[in-house]
């Protein structure tokens, strides 16, 4: 079989499980909460019902069947894309999902679009800056917006911009000003985290010889860092993609909810505090699907950035340690520099070598 092929079907196969076992787990966390079904259905008050109404709610929606047997034909439906129907509203779990969708996606394309901007720039400025306590500084940064409460920090920012400045209204903005607040508030610690791990693989970059012997040269520190240094060490995002994809839907129940926008963070917190188990179950299967195919591109990307990743069917090199090596090696690498130097003739200068190569 080809490789590729072999690679996306276990990775189809790993992404039916993960889907299966958060359905599953969410499935049993909300037949395990305290409190009775019927009464979300009937709003959370019992003694609105006689006791035949209740009996009748509960053999119509199922309740009285053992756990299995709920579980089962809540898994079949939802395999077939039937997710439901609301026990408060009435209204079908996939319509819901689909009203609150565009909402939650132009607060994630608005959060994405300052977070990574500001966590590649604030990462090449902790590594470019020449003084060291400015370096310190700047490094010191992203682990400082990693740890901010995101509620702390939309309370604060509706604080400052709604109430004392009067600047944008805290209810009820429309366009960029009702989106530009719960957008900041969810960048910061996603900007932060993509900082921490850039920064780490930049400082990587920055101290391999190549890097030294391309300063010898005289290029400058911006150009280094964003033509040697900024490209083999941006894969590294790449590898998070999922978990700040899972950041996002995670903050948008918290900023959601403290700026009172109707997407799917907001459906999410509602559907759990009136037991809403559809819902719940609706909101989780989405949530999980989108990150099984935002991890299944990452998959597909990687060979495409780093060919030494791509699949080949051969067994893993190991190195003398035991280490496994990549294989793949088909192309330039930019640690070439390094080997360049390294496997230079008995006899030469290779400092001297690999400057008159870097020169431009």
């Amino acid at each position: 079989m080809n490789p590729l092929l072999a690679m996306i079907l276990r990775r189809l196969g790993f992404g039916i499980l993960v889907l299966w076992a958060a359905y599953a787990l969410a499935f049993l966390l909300l037949y395990a909460l305290p409190g009775d079904s019927v009464a979300a259905v009937l709003g959370g008050d019992l003694s609105t019902a006689s006791p035949e109404e209740i009996d009748e709610l509960r053999h119509q929606y199922g309740f009285d069947q053992p756990l299995v047997v709920q579980y089962l034909s809540a898994l079949g439906n939802a395999v077939r894309g039937d997710l439901g129907t609301s026990y408060t509203t009435g209204q079908p779990v996939a319509a819901a999902i689909a009203q609150a969708l565009p909402v939650t996606v132009e607060l994630a394309a608005w959060t994405l679009a300052i977070a990574i901007p500001g966590g590649v720039v604030l990462a090449l400025a902790a590594v470019g800056v020449r003084s060291p306590w400015l370096r310190n500084l700047l490094s010191g940064l992203p682990s400082l917006g990693v740890s901010l409460p995101t509620f702390w920090v939309g309370l604060l920012l509706l604080q400052l911009f709604s109430f004392r400045l009067g600047v944008i209204p805290a209810i009820g903005a429309q366009g960029i000003a009702g989106v530009i607040l719960p957008a900041v508030t969810l960048s910061l610690p996603l900007g932060a985290m993509i900082a921490q791990v850039l920064l780490r693989s930049l400082t990587q970059a920055w101290s391999r010889q190549f890097m030294t012997t391309y300063r010898a040269a005289g290029l400058g520190r911006l150009r280094l860092l964003l033509s040697h240094a900024l490209p083999p060490a941006g894969v590294s995002l790449l590898s998070i993609a999922g978990v700040v994809l899972g950041n996002v839907l995670g903050g948008a129940v918290i900023v959601e909810t403290v700026f009172t926008r109707n997407g799917i963070g907001r459906l999410a917190e509602t559907s759990v505090t009136g037991q809403d188990m559809p819902v719940v179950l609706g909101v989780v299967a989405f949530s999980a699907l989108v990150f099984v195919v935002v991890n299944l591109v990452v998959d597909l990307l990687y060979p495409v950035v780093d060919p030494r990743t791509r699949p080949t069917g051969n067994p893993p090199k190991r190195g003398r340690d035991g280490s496994q090596s990549l294989d793949s090696h088909k192309g330039p690498h930019p640690d070439a520099a390094d080997a360049t130097s390294v496997t230079s003739p008995p006899g030469t200068d290779n400092t001297t070598q690999s400057i008159q190569e870097a020169r431009p």
